[in-house]
């Protein structure tokens, strides 16, 4: 079976994503859409680049619409091709409101197509082990984790555009919320958040430097922490650790990793198993047991996977309900800690 195509948006992700369709059997791109004339990759030359979203759907009609546009257009863009009868592949986060959100799986669901959320982690062997390892472990969890991006030049003109709309704890803290939520299995209750302004280059309502903590049913609590910008420190930009009452599980990085190398953000070189229990002696039972993750899928090779699971859940009718409530869980979370930011109060979920 091959599905038809529209791709819009050719920033970083939506580069990857179209070189994924351009070179799965099962896909063929009918057209790519962006608002102004990108720098294209030799396999994507030869397509077409239309500027504008909405003749590109009705004219070409495709089977499958590909949003990798800045998120305020999300919503608009997903019910627009659901209502044509597209099925619809977003790049998180799925919209910048709750009501939003649910409106895009309501007319996935009224339209009978499907809608994948790109939480590309969810298709990650070295997230799945993580989070595997952990639920092992059992909970409660605590969760301690941050993405702080050290970035300058057109990286940082990128990031100044994304916090027209979103702001670092919510563009990149749905992923990571998504963690805790499939580790934890419980419902969050309660969310605070703080952030701080950091530059005088964005918006004065809005923050570069975000902090999250949330508290979920089953005595969970978890942290997170975002950050953009020139300004931003090198030192522990990067961790991803789950404690429970019998462990941890942790990520080790390369001592070498910077924050703006994109394939950092997903890359897991070692993750360490830590067991809690001891001998009649005190000591630790066992070392701790430290897992190589050599070999794994770079940024573009996850991108791959990710589609091929669009074309999967498409041509399988995999039953998207849990991926699509999970995505607007984790983005109920996010939206709610800016809430608390913006508000200086605690927020029941």
């Amino acid at each position: 079976m091959t599905i038809r195509v529209l791709a819009a948006g050719l920033g970083n992700m939506g580069r990857s994503h179209a070189l994924a369709y351009h070179r799965h059997p099962g896909f063929e791109i009918v057209g790519l859409v962006n608002r102004s004339k990108p720098s294209l990759d030799a396999a994507l030359a030869g397509y077409g680049i239309r500027s504008e979203f909405e003749p590109a759907l009705r004219g070409l009609k495709p089977d499958l619409v590909s949003i990798n546009t800045y998120s305020d257009t999300h919503a608009d863009y997903a019910v627009m091709a659901l209502e044509q009868g597209a099925h619809v592949f977003i790049e998180k986060p799925l919209a910048t409101t709750v009501k939003d959100a649910e409106r895009v799986v309501a007319a996935a669901r009224a339209n009978g197509r499907k809608l994948v959320v790109g939480y590309i982690l969810r298709h990650h062997p070295s997230w799945v082990r993580l989070i595997a390892e952990a639920r092992k472990l059992g909970g409660p969890y605590v969760f301690r984790m941050n993405l702080n991006q050290q970035s300058s030049g057109p990286t940082w003109e990128t990031h100044k555009t994304l916090m027209q709309t979103t702001s670092p704890i919510v563009d990149c803290g749905v992923h990571y919320v998504d963690v805790m939520c499939q580790i934890t299995d419980a419902r969050a209750v309660e969310v605070r958040g703080m952030g701080l302004r950091l530059s005088d280059e964005i918006r004065t309502d809005m923050y570069n430097y975000g902090h999250l903590q949330v508290l979920f049913e089953d005595g969970s609590v978890g942290w997170y922490e975002a950050a953009w910008g020139p300004m931003i420190s090198e030192t522990a930009f990067f961790v991803k650790d789950v404690m429970s009452p019998n462990g941890a599980v942790s990520i080790v990085m390369d001592p070498g990793a910077r924050s703006d190398d994109i394939d950092t953000h997903t890359r897991t070189d070692r993750i360490r198993v830590h067991r809690a229990a001891t001998g009649a002696d005190g000591k630790f039972a066992q070392a701790d047991e430290m897992i190589s993750m050599e070999g794994e899928p770079g940024h573009d090779a996850l991108c791959a996977r990710e589609q091929d699971f669009v074309y999967r859940a498409i041509t399988e009718n995999i039953d998207l309900s849990r991926h699509t409530d999970d995505a607007v869980q984790s983005l109920r979370i996010c939206l709610a800690t800016d809430e608390s930011v913006r508000t200086g109060k605690v927020v029941k979920l």
